[in-house]
């Protein structure tokens, strides 16, 4: 079986909170990633707070995959996706 693979990206703003107390860190989500790309995310695996964790999911929405695939056919896939916050 090969896993999904990310192949369209959105960066998650940061909130303007988070960025004064220059907040970073990593927000887990837990996901399907179904056999035609898309996904539901079915909850928070790890948060921040500052207004992050939801800026993740907004973002993590507008994602795009590459299925899995077992056997040469797409499947659907659960797995934890990070999203990254990092003050450059």
């Amino acid at each position: 079986m090969s896993a999904p693979v990310a192949i369209f990206r959105v960066e998650p703003p940061y909130s303007e909170e988070a960025r004064r107390s220059r907040h970073q860190g990593v927000v887990v989500l837990g996901v399907i990633v179904r056999k035609d790309g898309t996904l539901d995310i079915l909850g928070l695996v790890r948060g921040l707070g500052l207004e992050l964790d939801e800026s993740a999911i907004n973002a993590l929405k507008r994602w795009r995959f590459r299925p899995g695939v077992k056997d040469g056919v797409p499947v659907d896939v659960a797995l934890n996706v990070e999203v990254s916050f990092t003050l450059r």
